[in-house]
């Protein structure tokens, strides 16, 4: 597929550590040739990644998601591979080929009158590919795992998984903002509006929202919309861990019944390196937690994991995390 790079034992040999008599995760996992080769792999769940940053850039953010992917690849692959990992379930497919918009983002002067304008162009050539190749995975009766990249691409794993399955999905999403921006330009902050519009989102649910970030327009219609719901943050920081998990499957049997996608903004975590870094957040404990609930769910169709930030100081960090959600959900 134009635009997108498979992976292959050969392109990850480079990352992998191995250690006489222990099998790292990298040994066992599943590849493929083609797209159509999906369809009669055993393994449930496909994984690819979304190197950019420029849905964050065109939404006023920190730069630096376009680095978790090859920062989770390079944990996940030498994670032992053992009968809890699991990595025989796991299919690495590959990303999404954001190098030439990265090069053409970075090449647009920010004093350039259509300086937002131009990222949210790019924005969307990213959204076309990532729609095709997660309603390509969702059509073969597989899930894809998608690490991006900013919450952009929500939109595409959304159309995506709605195309293949020839109707709306529902989603719960955890985060710390609603991303029901207006739908103007191409951001990371639209990404369901976007959705919605389009015809592809049915019902919307954040979990864990933050009160001081959110725009009152966005409360007023969210309260006018007979299918978007929310839990504030503010609510749940004094509860009882048992009953944030209670509250969190509350939402989840908002949207459990039918298709939905499990998204996770890593803004939501709290002191975690991402493009809206917060003091105040959940646990990364607990948000592994959530993971394993949803993922028994039986008409999940995705996870998207979003908005990590990687740097030389922060890279361990990340990519533990990022493994332990990948690891949790195909568990």
């Amino acid at each position: 597929m134009e635009g997108f790079k498979l992976h292959s034992q050969k392109s990850i040999s480079n990352i992998l550590k191995t250690r006489e008599g222990e099998t790292k995760f990298g040994e066992k996992i599943s590849f493929i040739q083609d797209f159509e080769a999906l369809a009669s792999s055993s393994s449930k769940y496909v994984l690819f990644g979304i190197p950019e940053d420029i849905g964050v850039r065109a939404n006023l953010g920190r730069s630096g998601a376009s680095r978790a992917w090859e920062t989770c690849l390079n944990s996940l692959l030498n994670i032992q591979a053992n009968q809890y990992t699991k990595p025989e379930n796991l299919i690495l497919l590959g990303e999404v080929d954001c190098t030439e918009a990265l090069e053409k983002a970075s090449n647009i002067d920010p004093k350039d009158p259509n300086y937002i304008q131009k990222l949210g162009d790019l924005v969307s050539k990213i959204d076309a590919i990532t729609s095709a190749v997660v309603q390509k995975i969702v059509t073969a009766g597989k899930i894809p795992i998608i690490v991006g990249g900013g919450h952009n691409n929500a939109y595409g794993n959304i159309k995506g998984t709605s195309e293949a399955l020839k109707k709306q999905i529902h989603v719960l999403n955890i985060d710390a903002h609603t991303d029901l921006r207006k739908t103007d330009i191409r951001h990371s902050g639209n990404g369901f509006s976007f959705a919605r519009k389009d015809g592809f989102l049915a019902k919307y649910r954040i979990f864990g929202l933050h009160q001081n970030h959110t725009p009152q327009y966005i409360f007023e219609d969210m309260l006018h919309s007979a299918n978007d719901g929310y839990r504030l943050f503010e609510h749940l920081l004094l509860m009882p861990s048992e009953k944030i998990v209670q509250a969190f499957r509350e939402e989840l049997e908002f949207v459990s019944h039918d298709n939905f996608g499990l998204e996770l903004d890593c803004d939501a975590i709290k002191g975690f390196p991402s493009s809206a870094q917060t003091p105040s957040g959940f646990a990364i404990n607990m948000i592994r937690n959530f993971i394993r609930i949803a993922s028994e769910e039986e008409h999940i169709k995705y996870l998207h994991i979003c908005e990590a930030t990687s740097n030389d100081t922060s890279e361990a960090k990340v990519g533990k995390a990022l493994s332990y959600f990948i690891t949790d959900f195909i568990h």
